[in-house]
């Protein structure tokens, strides 16, 4: 590995807390792998960004392998990730850029979502499930792929556990939000709801979390909540990196889940039509919209289908403050 670097790629927030913990969650790692090199940078609100973090990386290494440190592949890892590789081959050709895929949605991560479910379960000493709402809170992408990965999860834990509910919502850019959910267990007749944050670290979007069920307990006083926590620093998130540097996958291969989408080429086209215009009936990045509702549901579960395997290819998981004021079927909304 002497002549290996490891590029740790964060997703970067507005928060700088958030940032300081995936450099401490790296100086962890580092800990646990002393003859590794492993360097961090981030896409976006942060001081070492793309560029900046594989130059650094590629500084006397023969290989450099970038992981991105990201729970959901969307524009970022679809699109931006792989086009700032290819500029580093280009500035660096004695240099073997590699990429591993990103974190996903797999049995690892479900390993420690079900372990935050296990200890909000304690906290509320153990009820009935039954009669207990679980709801997997993601982020929330214009990337329908992203949001589908979260709503296997919900599947997954509905098939692990009792019970009858288990829902997804999103705190940003994608429904159904949290409110909306809530409303729906407790029409249900949920005594109890654990609420489970999808995020690897603190950021403004968790504190805004914390504030969305404070006002919840206002407004249900007579349902437990109980919220978990961002898992980061989770000991199967070290094993499952651990996993991806040992795993050898190519960059092209293993990254572009995307390739041949019909969204990523029509991107591609437009960008090089003319590099001069941005996308129309897009976000305030230029980047367009897609939204794929369909849902289905069963035992009281909700699973949505995206209804592609990719989604938008192009999607960004920014929280632009835009709502379309309009409700999923399943979910009534309540008043902001």
């Amino acid at each position: 590995m002497n002549d290996t670097a490891i590029l740790l790629v964060g997703h970067g927030s507005r928060n700088r807390d958030g940032n300081k913990e995936i450099l401490h969650f790296a100086a962890q790692w580092r800990e646990q792998h002393p003859t590794w090199r492993i360097e961090v940078c981030f896409i976006e609100h942060a001081e070492v960004l793309l560029d900046e973090g594989l130059d650094r990386a590629a500084r006397g290494a023969s290989q450099v392998k970038v992981i991105p440190f990201i729970l959901n592949a969307a524009g970022h890892v679809k699109m931006e990730l792989p086009a700032a590789i290819e500029r580093a081959r280009q500035r660096h050709p004695g240099v073997a850029f590699s990429c591993t895929r990103h974190l996903g949605m797999g049995r690892e991560i479900l390993g420690v979502l079900q372990g935050q479910l296990d200890r909000l379960m304690k906290s509320l000493a153990m009820p009935d499930p039954r009669t207990t709402g679980v709801v997997l809170l993601g982020r929330g992408s214009s990337d329908a792929g992203a949001n589908g990965e979260l709503a296997k999860m919900a599947r997954w834990v509905f098939e692990d556990n009792h019970h009858d509910l288990v829902d997804l919502a999103f705190t940003s850019i994608t429904w159904p939000r949290l409110e909306s959910v809530v409303q729906r267990h407790v029409r249900l007749g949920m005594g109890q709801i654990c609420i489970v944050p999808v995020y690897l670290f603190t950021g403004v979007l968790m504190e805004r979390i914390k504030a969305q069920v404070e006002r919840l307990r206002q407004q249900y006083p007579q349902v437990s909540f109980a919220l978990g926590s961002h898992f980061g620093f989770d000991p199967g998130i070290f094993r499952l990196l651990d996993s991806r540097v040992g795993a050898g996958e190519d960059a092209d291969a293993a990254l572009l889940e995307c390739d041949g989408c019909k969204y990523r080429l029509a991107a591609e086209a437009e960008h090089l039509h003319d590099h001069s215009h941005t996308h129309v009936h897009g976000d305030e990045h230029g980047h367009p919209e897609h939204h794929d509702h369909g849902h289905d549901h069963s035992h009281g579960h909700t699973a949505h289908h995206c209804g592609h395997d990719h989604g938008p290819c192009h999607g960004h998981d920014h929280d632009h403050g835009h709502d379309h004021g309009h409700a999923h079927p399943h979910a009534a909304s309540t008043p902001a």
